[in-house]
C-alpha cells in the first residue's frame, strides 16, 4: 500500500509551470488521502494487488487559471502512472493561501533564498 510520503516523493518530478521549483518544495501539497479501492478492477481475486484512491488538495503558487490548468495536467498524469492508484482526484485549495513561506528549507536552498538577503523567508533577523 501507498503512504503520504511515496505520493510526495512522486510529486518530486511534478514542477510549478512558473517558479522553478518542485510542488512538494514549493509548498502547494496541501492535503493527501489514500484509502483502499474494494470496487478497483480486479479486486478481491487472489493474487491482484490491493488498489487505492487518493484525494490530493494542491495549494495553486499563481492565481493566473491558465497556470494552474497546466499545474493540475502535470500533476494528475504523474499519478495516472502509478499502477497502486485506480483512482485519483486532484483539486486545487485556494484558503490557505499560497505564500513564499510555504516553500520547505530545502526549496529555499534549491532557489538560492536561504541566502542572508532573504533573512525574513528564513525566519531570521538581520
Amino acid at each position: 500500500m501507498l503512504t503520504e510520503d511515496q505520493i510526495r516523493d512522486s510529486l518530486r518530478v511534478c514542477y510549478d509551470p512558473e517558479i522553478p521549483l518542485n510542488v512538494v518544495d514549493l509548498g502547494c501539497v496541501h492535503s493527501i488521502r489514500l484509502a483502499a479501492d474494494p470496487s478497483a478492477p480486479g479486486a478481491g481475486i487472489p493474487g491482484v494487488p490491493a488498489r487505492q484512491s487518493l484525494l490530493l488538495g494542491l495549494i495553486p503558487a499563481s492565481d493566473d487559471e491558465g497556470r494552474q490548468a497546466q499545474l493540475l495536467a502535470v500533476v494528475k498524469n504523474r499519478l495516472a502512472g502509478m499502477p497502486e492508484l485506480s483512482r485519483v482526484s486532484v483539486t486545487l485549495v485556494h484558503d490557505p493561501v499560497w505564500t513564499p513561506a510555504a516553500i520547505t528549507p530545502e526549496g529555499r536552498r534549491l532557489l538560492k533564498l536561504d541566502q542572508p538577503q532573504f533573512a525574513i523567508l528564513n525566519n531570521r533577523v538581520r
